[in-house]
């Protein structure tokens, strides 16, 4: 079974996110791949991103600059996929959740692991600008992101009064995004386990030192 991390990007106190959650739980909890865990970003009130190579100590087990650092890299580290549950916020993501990511530094906690996403909007566009940017993102993590995701168009009106969609198409979309994200999880893991290279920044460094 793979630890799933739901990570819920939005912090606003009126946030949409609370409609899209409960419902996201109960899909994670039935799927058989996953043990699921809700990341909420209000729990995680994470300083701007400030490290550099001078804050971690020691690159195996690094200290950063604040405990709460530390301890977000060794959470996103423990996990073998992610969800994240964003909004769309001028045709990107919340600043909170990009500093999130960038947080994770050093630990390289999201590497060869696979994100799928669930985007949210009070419009027509339900999010996907948004997506598409965190896809871009995460490559630079070297996560694996997933291509069939979910979009929540007009989320104030998406969910019934038992918290259900509306629309039977989001059901049927978080059903393929997390059988991918199960294969992916599971082929994943047994490819880290049969060893991995070591980050491309690392083996960068090492030849441009040895070259000196």
């Amino acid at each position: 079974m793979s630890k799933l991390l739901v990570i819920v990007g939005s912090t606003r106190p009126t946030r949409a996110a609370d409609l899209v959650v409960p419902w996201l739980t109960g899909k994670t909890a039935d799927h058989e791949a996953f043990d699921a865990e809700i990341v909420d970003l209000r729990d995680w009130p994470l300083p701007i991103f400030g490290e550099h190579f001078g804050t971690i100590g020691d690159h195996n087990d690094p200290t950063y600059s604040d405990p709460i650092v530390k301890a977000w890299n060794s959470k996103i580290k423990e996990a073998d996929a992610y969800i994240v549950v964003t909004p769309e916020y001028n045709h990107s993501i919340p600043g909170g959740l990009k500093n999130a990511i960038d947080s994770v530094f050093v630990s390289f906690g999201f590497r060869n692991k696979p994100v799928a996403c669930v985007g949210y909007a009070g419009g027509p566009g339900g999010g996907i600008r948004a997506i598409e940017h965190l896809a871009q993102v995460f490559i630079e993590t070297e996560a694996v992101p997933l291509r069939n995701n979910v979009v929540i168009p007009k989320v104030t009106s998406a969910f019934d009064e038992q918290g259900q969609p509306v629309d039977p198409m989001t059901n049927t979309s978080a059903d393929v995004m997390l059988d991918d994200l199960a294969w992916w999880s599971a082929a994943l893991e047994k490819a880290r386990a049969a060893g991995e290279l070591t980050p491309g920044i690392l083996r960068r460094q090492a030849a441009l030192t040895a070259a000196k």
